[in-house]
């Protein structure tokens, strides 16, 4: 599920409702740590694909000189190592989707290679002289700015565009604070299952005005710090990191906490 009643989730919810059971590439923008891959993975598993293969490549943490082979396979003996053939992630994905996080880090080369494969269709091994049909939904992610990126010269225009078909923004947590305390009790529910933890006030209101530069995925290790350190019954300020409980800047919040509750948001429907 993925957690909110904010008006600008609610809104990501829509347009994937709208989604799910296209095959239309959407290239997903949002700040590291505002759940993209979430998303991604709410369009594909809500819809006509959800029982078919879905497979994320992080492609900010693969090695430059292995990322042809790991995307498109490769035959025994291409290269030193290469023992025997190896199906690559676009062939994993066949008939369902693939989930490119970071695409903008692919380097030029493979850019290139990627925009033919999403072209025709097909993938050619490294070593190989065949080409091998894959049937593919793309979804793409990624936290630059891919316009600029291109008319600098460092992402290629015509790969934007093929992926660029339709945009979904992911907001980042300081653009829906509403939903923290929403958030803080589903995670207290993962880390400190049945023990009914709660939150103190002054805690609460320090999680609400702190910017969260790395967003949901900060919050939830925030969370999880404070069940570890905390006394088992309550949240107070003091077991939330320095940076949180000192630094917040009270300015232009409100300075009541809005009641949350454990929801889950399964369905914009």
């Amino acid at each position: 599920g993925i957690i909110g009643s904010s008006t600008r989730i609610q809104e990501v919810l829509r347009m994937v409702a709208r989604l799910k059971d296209t095959r239309t590439p959407v290239l997903i923008y949002g700040e590291s740590g505002t759940g993209k891959e979430l998303v991604a993975r709410a369009m594909h598993f809500r819809g006509a694909f959800g029982a078919r293969p879905f497979v994320a490549v992080d492609c900010g943490s693969l090695v430059p000189t292995l990322i042809e082979s790991e995307l498109f396979g490769y035959e025994k003996g291409a290269f030193t190592g290469a023992l025997k053939s190896k199906q690559g992630l676009f062939q994993a994905a066949d008939g369902g989707t693939i989930f490119l996080d970071e695409v903008g880090e692919l380097p030029l080369e493979l850019q290139a290679k990627l925009l033919r494969v999403l072209q025709e269709k097909e993938v050619r091994p490294v070593g190989s002289n065949q080409r091998i049909k894959v049937d593919v939904r793309v979804i793409a992610a990624t936290n630059r700015d891919l316009e600029a990126a291109y008319k600098n010269g460092t992402f290629r225009k015509d790969l934007y565009f093929r992926l660029n078909v339709v945009t979904l923004y992911v907001p980042a947590l300081r653009e829906r604070r509403s939903d923290i305390p929403m958030l803080v009790h589903w995670f207290l529910e993962r880390y400190a299952p049945g023990s009914e933890m709660h939150v103190a006030s002054a805690a609460m209101r320090s999680l609400m005005q702190y910017e969260w530069p790395g967003n949901v995925r900060e919050l939830e290790n925030c969370v999880e710090r404070a069940v570890a350190l905390g006394n088992g019954q309550a949240i107070d300020l003091g077991d939330l990191p320095p940076s949180i409980a000192t630094g917040a800047s009270a300015a232009g919040l409100p300075a009541t906490v809005p009641t949350a509750e454990r929801t889950t948001i399964l369905d914009p429907d």
